[in-house]
């Protein structure tokens, strides 16, 4: 199987379309998919012209999981399951610890690893026929990708303990509701919600880059910091950000009355 076959990947005005591409098994994900999408997420990181990350899924599920029938078949060893958790994990990681904004654009089913990637992006956007869940106490599992830290920041210990113990399902409407998603879209066809969430998307990559990453990156450890040490590390970025040549061009913009064009420099 190519690496084509795993991941498509469209590039366009600054937006990066990151799309599972396993619409006959929903998605769910396998090793060489989690390689696949690391590969992508790091060339990303390093690319001038991607200003915005989305990841989607083809067909009628962003992703329900692990591919069990994979696993059925296989005969692995400790370290080949180990290896697999493993590549979940940095997937998430890479996408919670992203320089550019991340959006999970969640077009049907995202269960499981599928629910934790959407999790660990900076924006869950959601159809509302979209359905979120973590079914992993359902069948004897265990979750991942930091959902045990993430869940409880987004809505709050009460909801986290039943959406994660009970595995409670939520549609876009009641994701939206508990402040799991950040926007829920009554669309008629998938080719409206992309377009909806490409205008979501294209408002963050009109914004400075440098500037989205350092507060991307000072939001993601606020939970950890002091108030202090955020006075700290805020102070530290006025003083970079009003280095760089955005901030010039930002300054010029608004003197002129104007939208400004960035350059991430």
């Amino acid at each position: 199987m190519s690496c084509e076959d795993l991941i498509l990947r469209q590039e366009k005005d600054g937006l990066l379309w990151l799309t599972l591409n396993r619409p006959q098994r929903l998605n769910a994900v396998i090793a060489d998919l989690y390689a696949q999408l690391c590969q992508e997420l790091d060339a990303a990181a390093q690319s001038d012209s991607v200003r915005v990350i989305i990841l989607t899924g083809a067909g009628r599920a962003f992703c329900v999981g692990a591919d069990m029938k994979a696993h059925a078949e296989g005969q692995r060893t400790a370290f080949q399951k180990r290896e697999y958790l493993r590549l979940e994990q940095e997937v998430c990681r890479r996408l919670f610890e992203h320089p550019k904004p991340v959006i999970a654009a969640v077009n049907g089913y995202a269960l499981g690893a599928g629910a934790e990637m959407a999790l660990a992006a900076d924006f869950l956007l959601m159809r509302s026929s979209a359905i979120w869940g973590l079914p992993e106490t359902s069948i004897g599992a265990f979750v991942g990708g930091g959902v045990s830290w993430l869940l409880p920041q987004r809505v709050g210990m009460t909801q986290a303990r039943e959406l994660l113990l009970l595995g409670r399902q939520l549609d876009g409407h009641q994701a939206l509701q508990l402040g799991l998603a950040h926007r829920c879209y009554e669309v008629e066809s998938p080719e409206d919600f992309e377009l909806e969430v490409e205008s979501f998307a294209a408002d963050l990559a009109k914004k400075a880059p440098l500037a989205l990453s350092l507060a991307k990156q000072q939001l993601n450890r606020s939970a950890q910091q002091h108030f202090n040490d955020a006075l700290t590390a805020e102070l530290e970025g006025m003083m970079f950000c009003s280095s760089t040549q955005d901030w010039q061009e930002g300054v010029r913009a608004f003197s002129e009355k104007r939208d400004p064009q960035f350059s991430g420099r």
